[in-house]
């Protein structure tokens, strides 16, 4: 509880992003781990809002703030008001969320409603304006969530994995996502693992049906001349880039691992490097996008 003359610093999350991507989804699931959560706010309010946080007879700890294009001087204001904040001393963290154009296509379409900047023109034009608008913001995230394959349980998951220890901590939490290249980068990786220099297990008969969790393709994979190499030596970078992502206030990375078809490679490398980053105290969660996907 505060007192007059006192001021509570509140956690601020600011959910950002594509129309159609899931910004109410991960709102509510804030809500529903105790978040103070405000929808549609205009970015010049957000030092307003931190201010009523924090003055309030029994503060307001964490407040999740969404904000969208509907203001049509969007970037600039929010890019302000999050300067402001800063000078204030506080320091809200930005998650933006994301999804392909056919997938938010799909979304619209299913629900019959015209995108907010679309105009006159058409579905597509609309999300190339807004996709326009939001680059910068994209670019200087604290998280970026590439929803297009998820769907709202997953979503509200991931939404959980990042935000519901409630401790407002601004330790480093990683995902590391195993991939297959024939179906393309994932759009949120910060950081990209090619593994197509190890021997691919496909062409072992036996090892063919399995994946990269089953011990013997493990075993192939980790066994190969240079992979403990690679682990041990990349295992040291990441060390180098988390302490550097800490100390400029980037709470979260996304570690793309990759090989031909998401199936063998990746799986298997993606799960050691996985527990080598929790070996050093990261937070981490591990997906495998294409696995199951042949």
């Amino acid at each position: 509880m505060t007192t007059e003359g006192q001021q509570h610093i509140p956690d601020i999350v600011i959910v950002t992003g594509m129309s159609g991507a899931g910004r109410s989804t991960a709102a509510k699931s804030l809500e529903d781990l105790d978040w103070f959560v405000v929808d549609n706010l205009p970015p010049g309010l957000l030092a307003t809002m931190a201010d009523l946080g924090g003055r309030v007879r029994d503060a307001v700890p964490r407040i999740a703030v969404v904000v969208d294009v509907r203001s049509r001087a969007f970037t600039s204001d929010l890019h302000s008001s999050i300067a402001e904040l800063e000078a204030r001393g506080v320091h809200p963290r930005v998650i933006f969320l994301e999804a392909g154009d056919d997938e938010l296509v799909r979304r619209f379409e299913a629900v019959r409603r015209p995108h907010p900047l679309q105009g006159d023109g058409r579905l597509v034009d609309g999300i190339a304006r807004e996709r326009d608008l939001v680059r910068e913001v994209r670019a200087e995230a604290d998280l970026v969530l590439d929803t297009s394959a998820l769907n709202v349980h997953e979503l509200r998951a991931k939404i959980v994995g990042f935000f519901g220890t409630g401790t407002g901590e601004s330790s480093l939490r990683a995902t590391v996502v195993s991939f297959g290249y024939k179906y393309g980068l994932p759009v949120d990786a910060d950081l990209v693992v090619d593994c197509r220099f190890l021997p691919n297990p496909h062409w072992v008969p036996e090892l063919r049906p399995m994946n990269g969790r089953d011990a013997p393709v493990r075993d192939y994979v980790l066994g190969r001349p240079g992979a403990k190499e690679f682990l041990d030596s990349y295992t040291d970078v990441l060390r180098l880039l988390a302490d550097g992502y800490e100390r400029e206030g980037k709470h979260y990375m996304t570690l793309a691992v990759g090989c031909t078809g998401g199936k063998h490679r990746s799986v298997a490398m993606a799960e050691q490097l996985a527990a080598r980053l929790r070996d050093t105290g990261i937070e981490v969660q591990v997906a495998h996008r294409d696995l199951g996907r042949e």
